[in-house]
């Protein structure tokens, strides 16, 4: 499994839990994405985008990280073009750092409907901003480590199911629910946290490390 971190421009925490995912990994940066690689002690590979938004004072060692560059308009994100050479590289599994928050809601959503894309043609993906992340929820059952009383939803983009969920404060069983429901908003983990799902596209997003003021 060949696995790289995507460093993208929205808001990324430092935990642990981030630095045991991207342990080993390459990694490419996407426009202003590389300052996150102050944060997490990285130099990437290669860095992609319009560079738009490039973070000021750089280090040298960042500075001279290899670009591609493409022009401000096009019809990809930066951020997609990132995720792009990291496939054109051999990548199996992304770890897309920084998918959350920033200033651009349309980004972090396209980041989430390109996650689910790429799972379900064989990419493993996780995303996250350090304090939360997401995952793309295949049809089957996956199981979770997180621990008890971590906050998680499932956002469903779709009708869901044959939904189960084990090892939850609000265990769910065979359930269908609709595009838009609420229903599978803000439950917690109770023991090991299992989910299976018969039809329809969803995401899990969870909070492993709340920030203060959630």
């Amino acid at each position: 499994m060949s696995t790289f971190t995507i460093l993208l421009g929205g808001d990324l925490i430092r935990t642990p839990r981030l630095d045991r995912q991207i342990e080993g990994c390459r990694v490419i940066a996407a426009d202003a994405g590389i300052g996150h690689a102050r944060l997490l002690g990285l130099v990437p590979e290669l860095w992609v985008g319009d560079f738009d938004s490039v973070p000021a004072n750089l280090p040298d060692d960042l500075a001279a990280v290899p670009r591609q560059t493409f022009p401000a308009e096009k019809d990809k994100t930066d951020g997609e073009l990132a995720i792009a050479a990291a496939l054109e590289r051999g990548a199996t599994r992304l770890v897309l750092a920084g998918a959350f928050g920033g200033k651009r809601a349309d980004h972090a959503f396209l980041h989430l409907s390109l996650a689910l894309r790429l799972a379900e043609t064989g990419t493993g993906v996780v995303l996250t901003s350090g304090a939360q992340e997401g995952v793309p929820l295949l049809l089957g059952k996956t199981g979770f480590d997180y621990t008890d009383g971590t906050l998680f939803s499932i956002l469903g983009f779709s009708d869901l199911a044959g939904l189960t969920v084990t090892g939850a404060k609000w265990p769910l069983n065979q359930v269908e629910v609709a595009f838009g429901s609420s229903l599978t908003i803000s439950n917690e983990v109770r023991g090991g946290l299992e989910i299976a799902l018969g039809h329809g596209r969803a995401l899990l997003l969870a909070h492993p490390y709340p920030l203060p003021e959630s």
